[in-house]
Formats: structure tokens, C-alpha cells, sequence
């Protein structure tokens, strides 16, 4: 004789409701941005992350630069200026296109071409060609200046480098160098990254 034996089920319930991933995915990145803004507001490391952001972004800039010259048949520059906000010494770099009637900024572009200010608390060192131009640091009011860096329609670049350096100290934070071909690299405190 078979026994077969019937099992019966309770009624489930559906009225218990989680969270769609959409509501997660919100909440986490509500969390995330406000995690980060509060970190970067914090910690010391968040002028350093900035100014570090700005010179890879500088990097980026001048490749694009060296493009468009080559492109459009005209010499873009980089122009370094030391500027006096409120008896502190900031520095802050700009782009210009060279025009019939000088060096003015740049037509296209104006988003990338943007000016940058750099945090108070550090200084440059240029210097191109093995001559030292930390001096050469032109006033806010200067219309047409020439930039300290030229960027040919050629493909060439006038070859140099630029040192960041801790204002108070005077530690080597960055180095930007670049040969004549424009080929940029960003050195952390001056030093090849060990390659693994």
C-alpha cells in the first residue's frame, strides 16, 4: 500500500516591501557624495588633492593645446603669472592663441582654456632651456604678453620645466617636465614612479 500524504501551505503574505535597487542606488550615492565633500573639506590632504587634480589637468590641457596648434596652423601658449590677491602671492596659469594682433585668449575652447589659480600655499619654478625664469612672471594688467611656454603649429614645444614647491618650506611637491616634442610628465616630488 502507498501512503501518500498531502501537505498543505499557509498563505504568505505580501505585504512586506524592501527597497527597489533604484532607492539603494540613490541612497549609496547621496552617502558617497557627501562622504567625499566632507573629506576632501577635512583633511588636510584636500589642498594637495586639489592641486594635484590642477596639474593633471594642466598636463591634459597642454597636449590638447599642441593638437589644436598643429590643427588650426596657430601657436597657443602657456602664460604663468604671479598675481596679489590681498597681499598674498598667488600663482595661476592661463592659455593664449597667437592672433595678427598678438597673443590674446584663446577663440575656441574656452571651457579647457580656462584660467586656474593655484592654493596660496605654493610657489613656481620655472625654467626652460636650462635658464631659470622664476622671475619672469608677468602683471595682471599686461595685455598681449607673451607666454613663458609656446606650444608651435609645427608640433614643436619650447622644452622646460615647472617645480612646485611648498611656499613655507620650499619641499619639492611636483615636477612637470616636458621635451621638445611635448611630451609632458608629472613627477611626484620630482621622482620616476618605480615601474612593476
Amino acid at each position: 500500500m502507498s501512503a501518500t500524504r498531502s501537505y498543505a501551505r499557509a498563505p504568505v503574505a505580501l505585504t512586506a516591501r524592501g527597497f527597489s535597487l533604484l532607492e539603494l542606488l540613490v541612497a549609496l550615492f547621496v552617502v558617497i557624495m557627501v562622504t567625499s565633500l566632507v573629506s576632501l573639506n577635512v583633511s588636510p590632504g584636500g589642498s594637495d588633492l586639489r592641486l594635484e587634480t590642477q596639474l593633471r589637468n594642466l598636463v591634459g590641457v597642454a597636449g590638447y593645446a599642441l593638437d589644436e596648434a598643429e590643427f588650426l596652423g596657430r601657436d597657443f601658449g602657456l602664460l604663468l603669472r604671479e598675481l596679489d590677491e590681498d597681499g598674498e602671492r598667488v600663482y595661476s596659469y592661463e592659455w593664449r592663441e597667437r592672433r595678427p594682433v598678438g597673443w590674446r585668449e584663446p577663440e575656441s575652447g574656452k571651457d579647457v582654456f580656462r584660467r586656474e589659480k593655484l592654493s596660496p600655499d605654493v610657489e613656481l619654478e620655472l625654467a626652460l632651456d636650462d635658464a631659470a625664469i622664476a622671475e619672469n612672471s608677468p602683471r595682471e594688467d599686461e595685455e598681449g604678453t607673451t607666454p613663458q611656454v609656446i606650444f608651435y603649429a609645427s608640433g614643436e614645444t619650447t622644452s622646460g620645466a615647472i617645480d612646485v614647491r611648498r611656499r613655507n618650506s620650499g619641499d619639492l611637491l611636483w615636477r612637470l617636465e616636458w621635451d621638445l616634442l611635448g611630451r609632458f610628465e608629472l613627477l611626484r616630488r620630482g621622482e620616476e614612479e618605480p615601474e612593476f
